[in-house]
């Protein structure tokens, strides 16, 4: 009969994500993983299976919070559409090691999406669902007379999109808040004013 579990699966997955993001996949090894859940390499291997099985399992969790996210974004008011979007560009006041990490969507994508077809598609699906959650907001923005109903709004959420992947990156670069958030704005305030000159 097998031995019951003595550690929280959970929490072991949070520290395995957060050992990933800090490191790539490439440069973290079953040892770095050991070291951080604290399991030995045994009870990783027969918890979870390998590295990449872990890696893939976390992977896909973190991609569907993102979407659980992006889709709740669309939630609310039409006129405050604008608000919600200029909220998920905005970086917190302060830094802390957690926001220089960085996200494992945009880290996993780049190291592995070129060799791993199951990331690669995983990952394609995730920047959709963004893509076209930022479309909808767009639209509820242009239907509350926030934004030109003339716009391209599934362009438009691709820029969006794109801005936020640019200051996740000038995050982990170590720009202060302050500035990523002026740029934030000047995102939003561009589309709206660009939008509505046409």
């Amino acid at each position: 009969m097998a031995r019951p579990r003595k550690f929280d699966e959970h929490d072991v997955v949070l520290a395995a994500r957060r050992q990933f993001t800090e490191t790539g996949y490439h440069g973290t090894s079953v040892e770095d993983l050991s070291r951080s859940t604290g399991l030995s390499k045994g009870s990783l291997y027969g918890a979870f299976g390998d590295k990449e099985t872990l890696f893939r399992r976390i992977f896909e969790e973190y991609c569907a919070a993102s979407d659980q996210s992006a889709a709740a974004r669309i939630e609310g008011p039409e006129d405050q559409a604008l608000d919600r979007l200029r909220d998920w560009l905005h970086s917190p006041e302060g830094s802390s090691d957690d926001s220089r990490l960085g996200c494992l969507l945009a880290k996993g994508t780049a190291e592995l999406a070129w060799t791993d077809e199951v990331i690669a598609a995983r990952s394609l699906a995730t920047f959709e669902m963004l893509f076209d959650s930022c479309r909808q907001l767009i639209e509820q923005a242009q239907r509350a007379g926030l934004v030109d109903p003339a716009a391209d709004a599934a362009v438009l959420g691709r820029l969006i999109v794109a801005t936020h992947r640019g200051l996740e990156a000038l995050t982990e670069a170590g720009v202060d808040a302050k500035t990523l958030n002026r740029m934030a704005d000047a995102a939003i305030d561009n589309i709206t004013s660009t939008a509505i000159r046409g």
